[in-house]
C-alpha cells in the first residue's frame, strides 16, 4: 500500500467509534485503549471483528465456531479453534477489499502488531546472481485496518441515510398519488352524478327539454310578432301624426275660412240663394269633417287597443325572458360545474404527468446508482485483480528470491567441488597427456610398421596376381 485511500484515524477516536457504533452491551464498557494502543491483544481484535461481520452481513460469532456434518473428519473437537479463525480470516480477507486494504493475512488474527514491516523487493537482472536491494516502510498495522473499517462504515451509514431518505420520498409520493387518485375518483363521481340524470327523473328532464324547446319556438314566432307589430305601430304612429298635421291645417283653413266668411257677410250683401247653397257647402264639409274626425277616433281605439295588447303581450315576453334567464343561469352553473370538472382532469391528468415524471427520474436516479455501483464493482474488482496479480508477484519473486539464494548456495557449494574435480581433473589431464604422448608415439611406430608391413604385403599381392594371370595364359594356351 503505497497511498492511503482513507485517513489513518488515531487509537481513541477508533476506540470511542467501534463501542458507540459497532459493539454493546458489556463489550463496549470493557473495550478500552489498552487493548490496541502499545500491542493489540488477539482475543479483543478476534471479537472486534466478528461483532463488524455480524453488523454488516447478520453473521453471528457462534457461526463461526460450526462444522458442516456432512464432511467426514476425524477428530472434529480439534477443529474447533482453526475452524473460527479461518472463518474469520476469509470472511475478513473478503470483506477488507471493500475497505482497500488488500494485504489481509492471519498474523494480523493470530499474532496482531501496531506497526508492521513491509519490504519492497527489486532485483537488478544485470548481475550474475540476482543481487537484491530492500527498501523498508514502517505502517502501522491493526490501525490503518481498523481504520479502513471506520471509514468503510461511515461511508455506509451515509448511504443508507440517503436511501431511506430516498424511500421517504417515496413514500410521500405515494401517500401523494394515493390521495390525488381518490380526489380524482371523488371528482368523477361528482361529475357523474352531475351529468347523469337518475332514471326517476329522467322523464321530467326530457318534459322540460321538450318544454324548453317549445318555449324557445313560441319566444322566437312572438318575438317576430311583436317586432312586425311593433312595425304596425310605427307606421300608425306616422299616419296619425300625417292626419294630426292634416286636421290641424283643415281647423286653420276653417277658422280662416270662417274669419273671411264674416268680412265677406259684412262687405257683401249677397242673396239667399247663394247664401244657401254656401252653407249647404259648408255643412257638407263640416259632414265630411266630422266623418273624418270619427274614423280618425275610431283608429285611434283600435290602436289603444292594439297597443293595450302589445303592452300585454311585452309583460308575457318579458316573463319568458325571465324563465330564459333562469335557463341561462342554470346552463351556466351546468358549465361553470363542466368547467371545474375538466380543470380537475386537467389537474389529474398534470399530476399523472408529474408522478409519472417523478417515477421516470426515480427510475433514471436507480439506474445511475446501477450503473454507478457496476463502475464501482467493476473498479473494484479490476483494483481487487491487480492487486492480487501485483501479490502474486511479489509471492512469486519473493519466492524466485528465496530459491535463487538456495540455488546460489547450492551453486557455490557446487562450484567449489567443481573447483576441487577440475583440478583433480587437470591433474589427471596431465597425466593422461604424458601417457596420451607416450601411447601416441607408440602408435605412432605401429603406424609406421603397419604401413611398412602393408606396402610388403600390397606389393606380394601384385606379384601372385602377375604370376596367376601368367599360369592362367598358359592353362588356355595348352587347353
Amino acid at each position: 500500500m503505497t497511498e492511503n485511500t482513507f485517513p489513518v484515524y488515531k487509537v481513541d477516536a477508533i476506540v470511542t467509534f467501534f463501542r458507540t457504533e459497532v459493539l454493546t452491551g458489556q463489550e463496549a464498557k470493557h473495550f478500552t485503549k489498552n487493548d490496541l494502543a502499545p500491542s493489540p491483544k488477539p482475543d479483543a481484535v478476534q471479537r472486534l471483528y466478528m461483532r463488524i461481520l455480524q453488523l454488516l452481513y447478520r453473521f453471528k460469532p457462534e457461526c463461526h465456531y460450526m462444522v458442516p456434518f456432512s464432511e467426514n473428519i476425524q477428530h472434529p473437537q480439534l477443529h474447533e479453534w482453526p475452524t473460527a479463525v479461518m472463518s474469520v480470516y476469509l470472511r475478513m480477507r473478503q470483506f477488507l477489499r471493500m475497505c482497500y486494504v488488500y494485504d489481509f493475512s492471519l498474523n494480523d488474527l493470530l499474532a496482531p502488531t501496531a506497526k508492521l514491516t513491509l519490504i519492497q523487493m527489486t532485483i537488478l537482472p544485470r548481475l550474475e546472481y540476482g543481487d537484491i536491494i530492500y527498501r523498508s516502510a514502517e505502517v502501522k498495522r491493526t490501525v490503518t485496518i481498523l481504520s479502513g473499517i471506520m471509514n468503510y462504515l461511515h461511508f455506509r451509514k451515509q448511504r443508507l441515510d440517503m436511501t431511506m431518505g430516498h424511500q421517504e420520498r417515496f413514500r410521500e409520493d405515494m401517500d401523494k398519488l394515493q390521495a390525488y387518485s381518490r380526489g380524482t375518483k371523488d371528482a368523477q363521481k361528482k361529475m357523474d352524478k352531475l351529468t347523469t340524470i337518475p332514471p326517476e327523473q329522467q322523464a321530467e328532464a326530457r318534459e322540460l327539454d321538450s318544454a324548453l324547446s317549445d318555449l324557445q319556438t313560441n319566444t322566437m314566432h312572438q318575438y317576430q310578432e311583436v317586432n312586425a307589430i311593433n312595425e304596425n305601430i310605427a307606421e300608425w304612429k306616422t299616419e296619425m301624426a300625417e292626419k294630426s298635421q292634416k286636421l290641424t291645417q283643415l281647423k286653420v283653413d276653417v277658422a280662416t275660412l270662417k274669419e273671411n266668411i264674416g268680412k265677406l257677410k259684412s262687405q257683401i250683401v249677397e242673396s239667399p240663394e247663394e247664401m244657401k247653397i254656401q252653407m249647404e257647402k259648408m255643412k257638407e264639409n263640416v259632414k265630411n269633417i266630422k266623418l273624418a274626425i270619427e274614423t280618425a277616433d275610431e283608429r285611434l281605439v283600435g290602436l289603444q287597443s292594439n297597443v293595450q295588447g302589445v303592452t300585454h303581450s311585452e309583460a308575457d315576453i318579458q316573463l319568458i325572458f325571465k324563465l330564459l334567464q333562469d335557463l341561462q343561469s342554470s346552463m351556466n352553473k351546468t358549465q361553470q360545474h363542466q368547467e371545474e370538472v375538466q380543470a380537475l382532469v386537467c389537474m389529474y391528468e398534470a399530476q399523472q404527468k408529474e408522478l409519472k415524471n417523478h417515477g421516470v427520474e426515480e427510475g433514471q436516479l436507480k439506474r445511475s446508482l446501477g450503473m454507478k455501483m457496476d463502475k464501482e464493482s467493476k473498479q473494484h474488482i479490476r483494483r481487487q485483480k491487480k492487486k492480487e496479480i501485483k501479490d502474486q508477484y511479489i509471492e512469486d519473486v519473493l519466492g524466485q528470491c528465496d530459491n535463487v539464494h538456495q540455488k546460489r548456495e547450492q551453486i557455490a557449494d557446487q562450484i567449489q567441488e567443481r573447483d576441487r574435480d577440475s583440478q583433480h581433473l587437470r591433474s589427471q589431464m596431465t597425466n593422461l597427456r604424458d601417457t596420451c604422448s607416450q601411447e601416441t608415439e607408440k602408435a605412432q611406430d605401429l603406424f609406421d610398421r603397419l604401413l611398412a608391413a602393408l606396402d610388403h604385403f600390397h606389393k606380394r599381392i601384385q606379384n601372385h596376381v602377375v604370376e596367376g594371370n601368367n599360369d592362367i595364359v598358359k592353362m588356355t594356351a595348352n587347353f
